[in-house]
């Protein structure tokens, strides 16, 4: 029988004797679009349409699909307009502010990993948390996207966080991440498949509002936190969700007392 456990975390206020042993929180990757900013859900209604593809399929997917670089790349510039009208009304979400000036005095590393390209983020970065690091930000252009680890494996990577490859599917996931990884120069990319390390992302908390976020996290081995909202709520209960809140700054309570997770198999 699969024995039961739960992430946990060592509280970031007041740790006692009690919290000894307990795994230090090591970052904290966030998606954007439902997460750090309100859920702007017409986007993807508009973008299928344009696309002419139904609600059961992959938006990106479809568009990596298709024959040749210039149906893609005139498939991708049809989004990108959507997302660039789109991103004048990203509103922030509540708390936003207060969580990142919490992790930032807690010197906790933040991250974005999103399916987003890097404007309309950029945009959301520089009207609502200038000043505020995130490091790396993973967009759409690297690919595999959510709900792939690989961007996630790439975040811990960046940060120093690695463990041993073990079995074949870390090597396809670290040989994911570093083909994948366009910024890389190729002595780097050589260097970490021959360094028979990959990413460990156990000491990270994935934040997100969607079915890709939480599997992402959960496949890439970080604990997931789920930003419920009345669209995603029947997440709430999903194998791959650890953890649910309402507002951001609900974060700041959970990481103040130590975050404890579902117990997941």
């Amino acid at each position: 029988m699969t024995q039961k456990y739960s992430k946990r975390f060592a509280p970031l206020k007041g740790a006692t004797a009690e919290h000894h042993g307990l795994p230090k929180l090591k970052g904290v990757i966030f998606d954007v679009d439902g997460t750090l900013c309100q859920p702007q859900n017409h986007m993807f209604t508009e973008m299928r349409s344009v696309l002419g593809i139904p609600k059961s399929v992959d938006i990106l997917e479809h568009i990596y699909s298709l024959p040749t670089p210039a149906a893609q790349e005139s498939a991708m510039e049809s989004i990108r307009a959507i997302e660039r009208v789109s991103m004048a009304q990203q509103v922030a979400q509540p708390g936003l502010a207060e969580l990142m000036s919490y992790l930032d005095r807690h010197a906790v590393p933040k991250a974005i990993c999103t399916r987003n390209f890097e404007q309309p983020v950029t945009h959301l970065l520089t009207k609502f948390l200038a000043g505020s690091v995130f490091h790396p930000v993973v967009t759409r252009d690297f690919r595999p996207p959510k709900p792939d680890p690989a961007g996630l494996l790439y975040i811990a990577r960046s940060w120093g966080l690695v463990r041993k490859m073990e079995g074949e599917g870390d090597e396809r996931a670290a040989r994911e991440v570093v083909r994948e990884s366009a910024r890389s120069a190729e002595s780097e990319k050589e260097e970490a498949v021959g360094s028979g390390e990959i990413g460990d992302a156990s000491g990270l908390i994935m934040v997100g509002d969607s079915i890709d976020d939480m599997t992402a996290g959960r496949r890439a081995g970080a604990a997931t936190v789920l930003l419920v909202n009345d669209v995603n709520s029947h997440l709430a209960d999903h194998d791959h969700t650890d953890l649910v809140i309402d507002r951001l700054d609900d974060l700041m309570q959970v990481l103040d007392h130590g975050f404890v997770g579902r117990e997941i198999h």
